[in-house]
């Protein structure tokens, strides 16, 4: 695996490092040893999987309070997705910025995102699927999230959104939230 470090500090692309063969491929997708020597977590206790079927459904932007941070592990096993984070950390240099990466079944990365980030992705293939291995369990009192159009982002969604949650359309703007 090859780590690479984003425009926001902790924001990580891992990029598999596939052997091959007259057969196809075989890489490690996960490795507590390497994430470890890279500072990342290696205890990941919950393991979801979300399923969409049209190509520019958004889901996000999504993020639980302290002390119930998720850090995320992201990989796109179907299909294709525009994979954003959002720094939520007041404290940061990179405060209310956001990076996006692509991730697909094709080209295998995968996007570590630490706790204090909202996520969100867009869908850009019908059929996708994508697999979050999360570091802290899902906890519905801390819940929450922004507009994933909310003006205090200005995320540059590659496509128009075909598909979005009554949930995620009603979340507050950032400067009201």
């Amino acid at each position: 695996m090859r780590f690479s470090g984003t425009t926001i500090p902790g924001v990580t692309v891992v990029d598999l490092e596939p052997v091959r063969d007259r057969r196809g491929h075989f890489a490690r997708s996960f490795c507590a040893d390497s994430f470890a020597e890279q500072g990342l977590p290696t205890d990941f206790p919950q393991h979801s999987l979300s399923f969409n079927a049209v190509a520019g459904t958004v889901r996000g932007l999504h993020f639980q309070l302290p002390p119930h941070g998720e850090p995320k592990l992201i990989r796109c096993t179907r299909g294709a997705i525009f994979d954003v984070a959002v720094d939520l950390r007041p404290e940061s240099p990179t405060w209310r910025q956001w990076v996006g990466v692509e991730l697909s079944a094709a080209n295998g990365r995968a996007l570590y995102i630490p706790p204090g980030l909202a996520h969100g992705f867009q869908t850009l293939a019908d059929e996708t699927e994508v697999l979050y291995l999360m570091g802290a369990r899902y906890v519905p009192e801390a819940a929450r999230g922004y507009r994933w159009n909310d003006p205090a982002f200005a995320i540059d969604w590659p496509r128009p959104v075909s598909v979005i949650s009554e949930r995620d359309i009603s979340y507050p703007d950032f400067a009201g939230g």
